[in-house]
Parts: structure tokens; sequence; C-alpha cells
């Protein structure tokens, strides 16, 4: 049994599996979700990188592994007499051998402010430790606009660096006198200080001791000791993280600063209690990093399936290669001398934020910090591990002197190198991932993980792959693939559809594919409904959950309800009818959203025919992988500015496009004059009036997790060229685009010059045909909702049990 699904208790898991023999696995998580690489939160904070990247196993790997797992629930208490352990739902199990790796919590100061009594964090505070918070830090930053990162060390770089994506001003507090103080002496420390201002723009005060969070019902500021006072609306905590051991305390096994544990990872006079990870503490220290932890769980696994018994950790020296909010840094050891016959080595140059410093006692590398550039981070790490011979010219350890930089001869590594210290793999492990017949680098990555953490390691793991081949490393064909189980381009497999009249999806995998791969079927689904229209043939389960029930599925496993509202127009009749739906079915939260739309939250699957059927309304398509939504400003009717009718042109493009699908979602924007209220500029397609009644018509613009203002496709002189060119831009985007390639990424790739040469001068002569496929494509329009009186399957609209209980938010008055 194993009590936590984090990184630590997973891998454990994993190293046991990979030993062979008979076990029946347990586990038990805090958290709804497989798991996850906590490392590339910062990466989903800022934007870099999307939620599924980082999950290392889903749910569908536990099951594949005859793995129990239970989601969500905490266990509370451990027997160990009994050997049972009690969860948070009141459940009982028992246990042959347990697993402790229960992981670590964010540490939050005693902060005056920072909690509301019965209520938890104050409004507008956070921690950074788990994908929760991530999503939470991301919705509420997106509606305000200044916050305070507490604490200045890696955790709290990263939260700050994230934060820029969504907030205007992002300030850092650290109560020490320089950043990283536990990792980088002073000097370092106030060298990354400079780059992450001047560089980053992020604002950081340091020796600022934060002493009350400031605000009656929200947060407005915090206030340091000495008096200051920063104004913010988000306070987010970085101070550190401290083991949970709390369950391991009450249940009686010794606790310190996390659970004690021997060299064989088993808890103090314990036979049967391993403990791994975080909240494990092993000759008086707990690591933080990944690193040891995988090292931990290998002595473990090797412990508990009897296949090593010999096997004992003895501790990692703790080395540290990585981006910190964009800055290369690396530490391991000292950070300076100690003794007066400790060797100083130290090089700065501040106006391009370099510092470095290397520390020798008694001709072995004890410590090294590099600020700024990480080119020697790899050969001091070696050194410092393993205890090298040091050239006689110290520089050289600092310096490629003479030529340039010798690369690393990945032939003369040994087999146990590790290679990629976020994921624990060797440069062993890759070879053997190629002679088992993965010849492709990126292959290799997704076998093995190498490279899937702060990717430093990325070009010595394509180095490694390339010597283990001998030279026969393959280009990945997959990367062409438009969806992962069929083995074809988009072109040559829409070829393929047409050749063999292939109109639903088992018949794709039938004629051209090989098992059916449920990664492949929602993009299948939506490019046979784009080539086929009426034809195509609906098969529900390759369709996802919002598009089988015309919904955005929450967190808690309610939907949304969002009806139409053609341009943000509205009429007194049908905002009334959506109060009086709301009100009658308690609908826990009506909210606005960024489209101008009114959206109805918190509806159980069950409901969704008969709200729907109450509002008589239709879908307002803010759900699918599709043409969403227009938004438009007031326009000329109204507005002294407007310049153009942008509202009755939002309504036209509306009224001919809704339900469109694509490989992504397509979202749309009217303006009625260049001050671009309805932020044009930055949607999938935004149209702006400009005088002598012309229009302005923009791609490939993006507002959300990337920012990018759209490309000028052409000026045109009537709101019909608006609509037709409109219809072209989206049939080439929806032909040519790979599955879930949103246009802000299509547009660059192909190069605007380029669509505009397709779309409006028809360089290749197919605009007719473009825009007959479109016509086909709008007169196949079938309002979702009709589905209400006749489900498309049984179990359409059957009860579904809320993943995660949440709070209920009242409608507002």
């Amino acid at each position: 049994m194993v009590i936590g699904n984090g990184m630590a208790g997973a891998r454990t898991v994993e190293e046991i599996l990979s030993r062979g023999g008979e076990f029946d696995i347990t586990m038990f998580g805090d958290e709804p979700y497989g798991n996850y690489n906590r490392i590339m939160l910062s990466n989903v904070l800022a934007g870099i990188e999307d939620e599924s990247g980082i999950f290392l196993n889903d749910l569908s790997w536990y099951a594949e592994n005859g793995i129990t797992l239970h989601t969500g629930v905490r266990i509370e208490r451990i027997d160990r007499h009994a050997r049972m352990v009690y969860g948070s739902d009141g459940s009982a199990t028992g246990y042959d051998k347990l697993i402790i790796a229960t992981g670590s919590s964010a540490f939050v100061p005693p902060i005056k402010g920072a909690h509301v009594p019965g209520r938890g964090y104050h409004q507008g505070v956070f921690v950074f430790r788990t994908l929760d918070d991530t999503r939470a830090m991301i919705r509420y930053a997106r509606e305000h606009e200044r916050a305070v990162v507490i604490g200045g060390g890696l955790l709290g770089l990263e939260a700050a660096r994230g934060l820029q994506n969504h907030l205007g001003h992002v300030t850092l507090v650290h109560a020490a006198g320089h950043l990283m103080n536990a990792q980088l002496n002073v000097q370092a420390g106030k060298t990354l200080q400079a780059t992450v201002e001047q560089k980053l723009g992020i604002e950081v005060v340091v020796d600022g001791m934060t002493t009350e969070i400031l605000g009656k019902h929200a947060v407005t500021g915090v206030k340091l000791g000495d008096g200051r006072i920063i104004d913010c609306d988000v306070v987010v905590m970085a101070a550190g993280i401290r083991p949970n051991s709390a369950v391991a305390a009450d249940s009686g096994l010794v606790v310190e600063r996390g659970i004690v544990v021997d060299d064989r990872m088993r808890a103090v006079d314990e036979d049967d209690i391993y403990v791994v990870g975080e909240c494990a503490q092993h000759r008086d220290q707990v690591y933080g990093l990944v690193a040891p932890l995988w090292e931990q769980a290998r002595v473990l696994a090797d412990q508990i399936t009897g296949t090593d018994p010999g096997a004992a950790y003895h501790g990692s020296q703790v080395a540290t290669k990585l981006k910190v909010a964009g800055v290369d840094v690396a530490s391991m050891g000292l950070r300076g001398p100690e003794s007066a016959d400790d060797e100083l080595i130290e090089f700065a140059e501040p106006k391009r934020g370099i510092y470095k410093n290397v520390v020798i006692r008694d001709g072995r590398l004890v410590g090294a910090t590099l600020i700024g550039d990480n080119g020697k981070a790899t050969a001091l790490i070696k050194a410092f591990e393993k205890g090298l011979p040091l050239p006689a010219n110290r520089s050289e350890l600092l310096f490629d002197l003479g030529g340039p930089a010798a690369e690393e001869n990945v032939a003369e590594m040994p087999d146990d190198e590790q290679v990629c210290n976020c994921n624990g793999v060797s440069k062993g492990a890759l070879k053997s991932c190629v002679d088992g017949g993965c010849k492709t680098v990126s292959g290799v990555m997704d076998a093995t993980r190498a490279g899937k953490g702060c990717g430093t390691c990325k070009p010595l793991v394509q180095r490694i792959v390339e010597w283990a081949a001998g030279g026969a490393v393959e280009e990945d064909p997959a990367a062409s693939y438009y969806v992962p189980g069929v083995p074809m381009p988009k072109s040559e497999l829409m070829a393929a559809i047409r050749q063999y009249e292939l109109k639903s999806v088992s018949a794709v995998f039938g004629k051209l594919g090989g098992d059916e791969d449920a990664k492949s079927k929602m993009g299948l689904a939506s490019l046979l409904k784009m080539m086929w229209g009426a034809s195509y043939v609906d098969e529900r389960d390759a369709r996802f959950i919002n598009d089988r029930v015309h919904g955005n599925i929450q967190r808690d496993g309610t939907f949304s309800v969002v009806p139409q509202m053609k341009g943000g127009v509205t009429t007194p009749s049908d905002l009334k009818r959506i109060a009086e739906v709301a009100e009658r079915h308690g609908v826990p939260m009506v909210k606005l959203t960024g489209g101008q739309r009114i959206d109805l939250l918190g509806i159980p699957k069950e409901k969704l025919p008969q709200i729907w059927a109450e509002l008589d309304m239709p879908s307002g398509y803010a759900y699918a992988k599709s043409f969403r939504t227009v938004k438009t400003c007031v326009g000329s009717d109204f507005c002294r500015f407007g310049v153009g009718d942008s509202t009755a042109l939002g309504i036209a493009l509306e009224e001919r496009y809704q339900g469109v699908e694509g490989p992504g979602k397509m979202k749309l924007a009217v303006t009625g004059c260049p001050r671009n209220c309805a932020e044009a500029y930055v949607k999938d397609l935004g149209v702006v009036a400009i005088d002598g009644g012309k229009w302005e018509i923009y791609v490939g613009g993006a507002a959300g997790a990337h920012v990018r203002k759209g490309d000028l496709l052409t000026t045109v002189g009537s709101a019909d060229e608006v609509i037709t060119l409109t219809g072209r831009f989206l049939q080439y985007y929806r032909e040519s685009a790979n599955w879930l390639e949103r246009t802000y990424a299509w547009v660059p790739r192909v190069g605007i010059d380029r669509i505009r040469a397709v779309v409006v001068d028809d360089s290749d002569g197919i605009a007719a045909d473009l825009d007959a496929r479109m016509d086909e494509t709008v007169a196949a329009y079938v309002d979702p909702w009709k589905e209400r009186a006749e489900p498309a399957t049984p179990g359409q609209f059957r009860t579904s049990l809320p993943l995660t209980v949440l709070p209920q938010v009242p409608v507002r008055a």
C-alpha cells in the first residue's frame, strides 16, 4: 500500500513494477488526478505548458498495471499493530507493506490577515503547490492587476515569472537579504536580483518581512515590518515547503523535521513501513529536489521486492541545474569557502547578469555557483558528484580556454550517469530504450521522460540517442501525423478518407489504422464532420464528454449552459427567461462570460435537457472545438466614435457560422472603430471598422495563455466581403491546420503572406471550392440542444456523480 500519489510515490511504484513479480498495489492520493510533474506547474502558470502535458501517469496507467487508486482520499490514521489505514472517506484498508510518500505542503508564515476564521485563506491569497492551486491563481489573476509573491526562493521566482502572463505588475518580497539565500551566496543572489528586475521587469524587495495582509473583504495590499505598504490585489505565498508528516506522528512513528528513516528507507523500528520523498528524513537531511527522491525510490523498491536486500541509501549530494524564471542557475555544495584552506575562484560580470564561483578543498570540488551562464554546469556537477581530478589551471573550471567548448563524449560516459535530473534518467536507460527498438529522439523522450522536466538536458539526450543508434537515428514520423492512431499526415489522411468514403471514426480505424486509439477519436470525429457534413456518421464514443452533452464539464462534474446571444445582444424577454430558469432550478452561479454571454454554471447532467427546453434558446457553443462567439462593441448606432455597424456584422457572422467545427476553437470579434473595445486585434479572426466604410480583417490573434496581435489579412469595402472572406479563411484553416492547433499557431506557421495569397488573391484557384465546402457545412447545421427531445443514446443524460464537491456560490441579487 502507498499513501501518496505524487512524484515520489508513483515513481516508487514504477520501480517496483519494473522488478517483476506479482504485487497487489493500492494507492491513496489527496488529489483527484493521476500523477503529474509538480516541477512543471510553473510552466502551466506561465502558459508555456498545457495541463495535459505535465501528467506522468494518467488514470488509465493505474488500471493497466492492476493498481487500485483511491483519488481524493486522505489517510488520517495508521494502525501499525493491526496493519490498517483509515481514510477520510471512512474506509479501512489492510496492508502487508506500507509506503508513506505524503510529500510536503506549502509553508505559510504566521502573517496577520492571511486567513479568515472558518473560511480558509483570505480572498486573493494563494499558495503555489498543486494543480488546483495553479488553476485558482490563473482564474483569479485574470480579473486583477497587481500581485505580491512572498518568498524569494526557487518557487517564489517561478510564481512571479508565471504571474507576469496574467497581471500587469508583480512584486517579489523576500525576508532574507538576497534571493535564493539557501542556494546562493550574497553576490550571486544580487546578480540574480538585478537580472530579474532589469530583464524580466519584476520588482524585488529584499529584507522585507511581511507582517500583515491588508483588506477587509479582499486583498488590497501587504504591510512590511518597516511600515512600508505595497498595494496589490493578489498575494501568493511561496515561502518554502514543510514535510507532510502529521499522519505519521499521530500514528506513533518517529518524526523530527520529517519521518525518520534508516538506510533501507524504513521508518525507525518498523519492519514493514517505508518512507520515500520529501516527507522522509534520512541522516538528518530532508530533500526537496527530484534526483534524491529517485535514488530513494530505487533503494526502497530493491528492499520491498527483495531484489537486492543489501541495497542502501547513503544520502545525496545535492546539485541542481535549471532555469529559474528564465535565468540559467546552477548550484552545488558550498556557497563559498568555509575554512582558510578552501580555494575560491570567482568571476562576476554584473552588466551581463553573470556570476560564477567554485570552491575547492583538498583538491576536490566541494561547491560551485553559476548565474546567467550554465555552459560548464554539467562538467562541474560530474566533478562534484564523483570527486574527479581538477585542472591545475582552475579557471578552466569556469571557462573554455584556448578554443571552443568541447562537447562531452557520450561514448565515455558511464551507463549509470544521470542525464535528466528532473526525472532521474541515466545514460544506460536511454541506451536500453534505443537497443529495444526505439530509434527516434522524441520516442525515447516519451518512453523514458528524459527532457520532459526543465528541458535543459534535451541536447545531451539527442546526442546519446544518436550515439546509441549508431548513426541510424530516425526522424519521428508520428510528428507529422494528424492524430497518433492513424499513421498519416492530414493531407494524406483526407485524401484516403475521400477515396474510400470513410464516414465514421470506426471506418477510418478499420481501413487505415490498427487498434482504435482513444486519443485519436476526437480529432477524427472533428475532421470527418468537417469533410462530410450531413453525411458524417456520428459515433458518440468518439466525442469528448463536452460534445456528447453539449456543455462544458466543470470540476465537480456538473455542466454549464450558455444560450446563444448573437453578437452579445439580447432582449428583455430573454433576460427574464434566463433569470426565471436559473431561479427555478437553483442554479449555483450565473456569470457573464468573456464573450459577452450569460453562463449558467453548476447544472447536473441529467437536468440539461429540461433546462434547455425551458430556456427554448439555441446553444451558444461555449464547449466545443468550434466556432464560438462573435464579440461586438456598441457600434455606430449608439457610440460617438463608431464608424461601422459592428453589432449587425457580428450578428450576421454568428448566424452564418454558428457551430462550425474545427481543429481548435475559433473566437471572433467585430469592433466599430480602431479604439477596439471588442478586442478584435487578439481574436482568431477580428474585424475593425475604419473610416470610409471599410473593414480591416485580422487573423491569428490570441489573448489567453498566449498573447498575440493578429496579422492584417486584408482591408475590404463591405460587410458582405467580410462574411465571405471569414468563411474562406476558416475553411482553409479547418482543412490545413493540425488537430488542436489554434489559429495563433497556424497563421505564423503557414505565414500570413501565403494565407493572404490563397484566401484573398486565390493564388491556388481553390477559393470557390473553399466557399462551396463552407456552404455545405453551414447548410448542415442543426442546433445540438434539439437532442433534448430525442437523446442520441439512452445514457446521454444519465445521472453522473460529481468528481469533487465544490462550495456552492449563490446567485447574487
